[in-house]
């Protein structure tokens, strides 16, 4: 008799968080998503190492940042953490150009290779431009999928609004729209240079 008197609070133990995570369900919001791009910029450096002579090269800071709000709801067992606003910033904060150190600034070869350069830039932000509608919309599916939480204690509270952005972060429409981003990032890339003839530097030697 005892052993069954303590597998039945043990069931009830597990059984009670289920319940009342279930009574959470009913303050699940449709959630507001705002998405922005980072102000960019660009900064032009000359390692010293030397580089390529005839090609410069750019590096590309992308921002991934997804701030959630929640709201608390006090029910009789403790708290229901929903899911009510996603501010996303998304996009390139700032490009990196390197040219070789053998070509002095404002001079012919060192204005060609910038102006290629700038043209990977362009392709950049193109990606950002032409994916914004997808990604917001992936965004939104993602925070709209995330169920509410349930925490007995006020303390739990911060851990569980972690938890949300988490599974925001982790779900497969937004990860594959980052995926489709980066692949479209490589492809404009190679555009970039397969369209370059080299004509505007080789002038700069005859």
């Amino acid at each position: 008799m005892y052993v069954k008197w303590i597998t039945y609070v043990l069931m009830l133990l597990f059984i009670m968080p289920a319940w009342a995570g279930d009574d959470c369900l009913a303050y699940k919001l449709t959630p507001r998503v705002d998405l922005e791009t980072p102000m960019w910029s660009k900064e032009v450096v000359q390692p010293l190492r030397q580089m390529d002579l005839l090609h410069g090269n750019v590096v590309a800071t992308m921002v991934d940042n997804y701030d959630i709000v929640a709201d608390i709801t006090n029910i009789e067992d403790g708290y229901c953490v929903t899911l009510k606003s996603v501010y996303a910033v998304v996009g390139y904060s700032d490009f990196l150009v390197q040219i070789d150190i053998r070509h002095m600034p404002d001079t012919c070869t060192y204005n060609a290779i910038l102006a290629h350069e700038d043209e990977h830039i362009r392709a950049y932000l193109s990606v950002m431009d032409d994916f914004k509608k997808e990604l917001q919309d992936s965004i939104y599916s993602a925070a709209d999928s995330i169920t509410p939480i349930f925490v007995r204690n006020a303390s739990d509270i911060d851990a569980a609004i972690t938890e949300l952005n988490a599974e925001l972060q982790a779900h497969p429409d937004l990860i594959l729209v980052k995926q489709k981003i980066k692949a479209a990032e490589e492809i404009r890339n190679k555009r970039v240079d397969q369209h370059d003839t080299g004509a505007t530097l080789r002038a700069c030697f005859e």
